[in-house]
């Protein structure tokens, strides 16, 4: 009788073993997705037909719907945020239907007044991005191209000489992006 209790004692002890380490397993990984999650791959469009760009978020748009509409040069330029948080800031997307422009404006830029009165229409939210530096951060610029009242948003590290070239100037802080590399699991946990 001893030993039956025994061998059932230590069946019972490997299965809470079991599942003690199968739960502080998934709270380890799931907050490592969490903060894979939580970030959002952040786009540059080029659009032929209006010759302008457009920042957008991944999964604002289907980008089958992007190329029906004739934008091409889908470029990855920083990563954000999905969700707010502290030390981040709401990112919106506007559109000028006269101008054809596309411009992203943090929430603390201009009003929804200013944007309504210089024609912009359309606000939406795109992500969130960050108000201050940290590791792993990048500098985003919006420059403008003013005979097409057009907007670009570069981060700090492309090469602006391009821009430059094409008109754009009037160089304006916005926030900071993340730069995040594939080969680098340190940037998972931001």
């Amino acid at each position: 009788m001893y030993f039956g209790f025994d061998l059932k004692m230590r069946s019972n002890m490997k299965r809470t073993i079991i599942v003690v380490t199968t739960v502080l397993a998934a709270l380890l990984f799931g907050n490592k997705t969490f903060a894979q999650d939580d970030l959002v791959r952040i786009f540059r469009w080029y659009i032929p037909e209006d010759q302008q760009y457009c920042t957008v978020a991944d999964g604002e748009y289907q980008d089958g719907q992007l190329i029906n509409w004739g934008w091409t040069d889908k470029t990855q330029i920083f990563n954000a945020y999905r969700t707010p948080g502290a030390g981040r800031v709401a990112v919106y997307g506007w559109y000028n239907p006269v101008s054809r422009a596309h411009i992203s404006v943090a929430e603390d830029e201009y009003t929804d007044d200013q944007m309504l009165k210089n024609g912009y229409t359309q606000k939406h939210l795109q992500y969130y991005a960050l108000t201050r530096r940290g590791p792993n951060t990048v500098c985003v610029y919006r420059w403008l191209m003013s005979k097409r009242h057009a907007w670009v948003t570069i981060p700090e590290d492309i090469d602006t000489d391009v821009y430059l070239k094409k008109g754009y100037h009037h160089k304006t802080y916005q926030y900071y992006g993340v730069f995040r590399s594939v080969d680098a699991p340190i940037y998972d946990q931001l």
